[in-house]
């Protein structure tokens, strides 16, 4: 971290030199720590994205059936649920070095354990069900991680370069969702055992959180935990209290949970749209996860170039009924070249939602609160993605597809919409 600069006498005037627009967007890049660790984070998060493009892929392709993709994500994300609190306390309790190390190693441990099963052709939903079980376990390494991640970032940046610093995190997760699927893809046309296949990207994802756990081990910075009195359940109480008198920080944890709850089902299922609907491959599927990828990225560099604007909740707000509309577009439509723009669109919506309401959430959370505070954010940004996954697997079984994500969108737009005619000050932020 470099040091504050020393003020000029006050005979001598200086103007700060005006920066570049590229600079402005990549200006938490000037700080060696957060540089370390994005360049190692996006190697993990290609990798997990290869992982997953080609997860859903082999799932599907065995059974048909597209609850089998909601209980994937729901079994990933429900640790989220049951850990993510105590991962919180813990990472305001130990140094979140050490925390994120354990989760980085035991989600290598998994992903090879995989590709070995695949690499040793066992039957098929014996593969199916350990697939679910290993995911399950790869959940719980990152409930204990993500808070550890999230309240490490800022401490490697000053205050004022935190929204900038937020915007580029997100830039890298899901750049790597442009390069992971697309590497996702490569095996399937090498290989024609598809099970073959998808054990390498299996094993490609096991051997990318190596460069991460480098960047770990080579980071400068050192939380020095407050060593609070009061035991683990009293201060996980006393972080959901704190969130509970803070009508800001509920109203935009209620936001994350309906975006992702409601706003990422279409994702989630993109293997049914690729297979079913637009009658494309695995490498279809894979374009149609990078495409939503390259989205997040532009909606990513568009909030880093804003910098530290004003009103974030009220534009969050905003871009979430936008984020809606693009849900209900995409539902109606048959064509897969049509699906492109949209995803796309949809996916800037997307990422301008996160960001923004991840930029308030840290701006307002005091460091020795925040892992606590994250974890609940967390609780709710993570958690609905799984809650989503699992109803709209259920009633996919039932109703079309379509239609239940068409609902799921309305719904979005509706609450966003809610909140912005509504008293909340949330949207003054």
């Amino acid at each position: 971290m470099s040091s504050k600069p020393v003020a000029a006498p006050e005979t001598i005037v200086e103007t700060a030199p005006k920066q570049s627009t590229l600079a402005r967007v990549f200006h938490a890049f000037s700080y060696r720590d957060f540089r370390l660790l994005w360049f190692g984070a996006f190697t993990s998060s290609s990798g997990t994205w290869l992982q997953e493009a080609a997860l859903t892929w082999i799932l599907y392709t065995l059974t048909r059936k597209a609850s089998y993709l909601g209980y994937l994500a729901f079994l990933s994300t429900a640790p989220i649920i049951l850990f993510t609190l105590i991962g919180g306390v813990m990472a305001d309790r130990i140094d979140r070095r050490r925390i994120l190390i354990a989760s980085q190693w035991t989600q290598l441990v998994c992903a090879l354990t995989l590709a070995t099963l695949a690499f040793l052709r066992v039957p098929d939903m014996m593969l199916v069900w350990s697939a679910l079980a290993i995911s399950f376990l790869t959940g719980c390494a990152q409930a204990f991680g993500g808070p550890a991640y999230q309240a490490l970032i800022p401490t490697l940046v000053e205050k004022k370069d935190l929204p900038n610093a937020i915007a580029l995190n997100s830039i890298q997760f899901h750049l790597a969702r442009i390069v992971g699927p697309t590497i996702a893809g490569i095996p399937f046309v090498i290989f024609s055992e598809q099970i073959f296949a998808a054990g390498v990207s299996f094993g490609v994802n096991g051997l990318s959180f190596i460069a991460v756990i480098i960047a770990l081990l080579m980071l400068n910075v050192r939380y020095i935990p407050s060593g609070g009195n009061g035991g683990m359940r009293s201060e996980m109480r006393e972080g959901l209290s704190f969130v509970w008198h803070q009508p800001a920080l509920l109203s935009l944890t209620f936001l994350s949970f309906a975006s992702t709850f409601l706003g990422m089902q279409m994702t989630t299922f993109f293997a049914v749209y690729a297979k079913d609907i637009f009658k494309t491959d695995a490498r279809g599927n894979s374009l149609l996860i990078a495409v939503s990828g390259a989205g997040a990225v532009t909606g990513a560099l568009i909030v880093a170039a804003l910098g530290n604007i004003k009103h974030k909740g009220r534009n969050a707000m905003i871009m979430q009924i936008c984020f809606g509309l693009t849900i209900v577009l995409f539902s109606l439509n048959s064509q897969v070249w049509l699906a492109y723009p949209i995803i796309f669109t949809a996916s800037i919506c997307m990422m301008c939602v996160f960001s923004l309401i991840a930029s308030l959430v840290q701006l307002i959370v005091e460091d020795k609160m925040r892992g606590r505070v994250m974890s609940i954010y967390m609780l709710a940004f993570r958690g609905g993605a799984p809650l989503g996954a699992l109803i709209t697997g259920f009633l996919a079984e039932r109703y079309p597809l379509q239609h239940v994500l068409l609902v799921e969108g309305a719904l979005l737009s509706l609450i966003a919409l809610a909140f912005l005619l509504s008293p909340s000050r949330v949207k003054e932020r």
